[in-house]
């Protein structure tokens, strides 16, 4: 998942994807809006999909996009568990989103989410 996401076109698709929620994006919205080329468009949703970041419904002449927000949430807690082990201050704050004493509002906040 994380080699997926490595990419930067990749990580932008995925992005797009979480944003758009359960209403998905078809692939052709997909292209427009990150000015991307169909081939490599194609070739990138591949990718995503083989590593379980999204699933894909055909609507009769498109096929729409959705992120796996499961998975996201699995790779998300698997690194919190491993990377902080043996040191649980540096994840204190994130594990409060997890066991859901905290909702994610400051943390997901646009100004403290990353552009890159």
């Amino acid at each position: 998942m994380l080699s997926a996401l490595g990419h930067e076109a990749r990580l932008a698709i995925f992005r797009l994807l979480v944003k758009a929620g359960a209403e998905g994006v078809a692939a052709g919205d997909i292209a427009r809006t990150l000015n991307v080329l169909p081939n490599s468009l194609s070739a990138n949703l591949n990718v995503l999909s083989h590593a379980g970041l999204i699933t894909s419904r055909r609507e009769g002449r498109s096929i729409i996009y959705f992120a796996e927000y499961g998975a996201m949430a699995g790779m998300l807690e698997f690194l919190l568990r491993d990377c902080c082990n043996g040191a649980p201050e540096v994840c204190a704050p994130l594990s409060a989103i997890l066991d859901g004493t905290d909702n994610c509002a400051s943390a997901c906040a646009p100004s403290a989410v990353s552009p890159q």
